[in-house]
């Protein structure tokens, strides 16, 4: 696609490459296309994409027109001369605010843009609110406050790549709370095995799950049955269930076993809804036989031990080696049970060195193991890495197709 065929923009989360894997997996390089440094555009309507499943995007929204200039100055005289026109075909009172991505503008110019907006909606005769605006974009938290996301109220995003610029109406954005609530609210936890965080539980699944229809929505009815060889307490499943996929877990220790049952039936609880549970099963992953087959495997694997500062050469090299075996042997193992053409997706461990990540040594040797890597077209391997500040382990993601 070209950017004149856009027709609704996602906004980025902090790691943008991520986002943009996620969206391209789904629904294609051809309907895909990074702007800027933090949105993607897509030549689909909003409501084709299926927002609730995305991890790596943080707002959907509609296109509404290629603005004439990338000048704050510009942009300010369109605003006031279209805005009284377009309130007036709302019904009630207005609640609007202005997002601004990649333009260089100070908060104080957003406040007296969107104070100018208000005065002139007003003047035409309309009842209008403004939230006020203390950053260039409103956060998450007052979006959904102030409802600026529903029918009837503009949360109005101004983007740019820098050479072109346009203007989108948030239709979707993710409910802070609802992450919170799945992540810290389950009944069972336990920090000694990781926190996989819910969005990129979101982004592996999703990658795992390849490309889908334009405007298909995956439900409960979906007979896709996805296995996590590593579900620990259960976050990736989770995440599979609400996407309507069929759920099939296993770990080395029963302990994880007993803790992924218990959260997805505090899931079900939650929801009022019942999960298809294919099997939930103690197994080493570098041996099992499992059955049946899976469709698509996601997981986060073993990421060996967690490190809270970069160990010296030789400690960091046991490390590795140690993490190298296991996965190795597991992809070795899954590979003769793998239907051909399965797809694969997992967060295999990366380590953040003095200079540059160090990555697992089998990662030259998927094709003797009987996998293909699948490359994107708008993400090099190098930026398909979850990584936070100060961390010394991520997860660098793998997608992986059984030849």
């Amino acid at each position: 696609m070209n950017v004149e065929e856009a027709k609704s923009i996602a906004i980025l989360g902090r790691q943008p490459a991520l986002g943009i894997a996620e969206l391209e997996s789904l629904y294609g390089a051809d309907h895909t296309l990074p702007y800027g440094n933090e949105v993607c555009l897509l030549d689909l309507e909003a409501c084709a994409i299926d927002f609730n499943r995305l991890g790596g995007s943080m707002r959907v929204g509609t296109v509404l027109l290629k603005l004439p200039s990338t000048k704050w100055s510009d942009i300010e005289n369109l605003l006031l001369k279209a805005a009284p026109e377009h309130a007036a075909k709302v019904e009630g009172k207005l609640s609007f605010g202005i997002s601004v991505f990649g333009i260089k503008v100070s908060p104080k110019q957003v406040a007296k843009t969107a104070l100018l907006m208000k005065k002139s909606i007003k003047n035409s005769g309309k009842s209008v609110r403004m939230v006020p605006h203390k950053a260039v974009t409103l956060g998450s938290a007052v979006v959904l406050h102030n409802k600026l996301h529903r029918s009837g109220n503009w949360e109005l995003l101004i983007i740019s790549d820098g050479q072109s610029a346009y203007l989108a109406q948030t239709n979707f954005i993710q409910d802070i709370d609802a992450y919170s609530a799945r992540d810290q609210a389950r009944p069972m936890r336990d920090a000694k095995v990781g926190m996989l965080p819910p969005k990129l539980a979101q982004i592996i699944t999703n990658l795992a799950c390849g490309k889908i229809e334009s405007g298909e929505r995956r439900t409960e009815n979906d007979e896709t049955t996805i296995l996590d060889p590593f579900c620990g307490t259960g976050v990736l499943l989770q995440e599979a269930a609400l996407m309507g996929l069929s759920l099939y877990g296993s770990d080395i220790e029963p302990k994880m076993i007993d803790y992924t049952r218990k959260n997805l039936q505090w899931l079900e609880e939650l929801r009022g809804q019942k999960y298809k549970i294919v099997n939930l099963e103690t197994a080493d992953a570098t041996n099992h036989n499992w059955s049946p087959t899976p469709d698509i495997v996601a997981a986060e694997t073993f990421l060996g031990h967690p490190l809270s500062a970069l160990p010296n050469g030789e400690h960091l090299s046991k490390i590795i080696y140690e993490a190298n075996i296991i996965n190795h042997r597991f992809l070795q193992n899954i590979a003769s049970q793998l239907k051909p053409g399965t797809r694969l997706a997992l967060g295999m461990p990366v380590w953040k060195g003095r200079h540059e990540f160090l990555h697992l040594p089998l990662l030259d040797h998927l094709t003797d193991m009987g996998y293909t890597r699948l490359r994107l077209k708008h993400v090099a391997d190098k930026d398909l890495i979850y990584h936070r500040e100060n961390q010394i382990v991520g997860r660098e993601l793998l997608v992986l197709e059984k030849r």
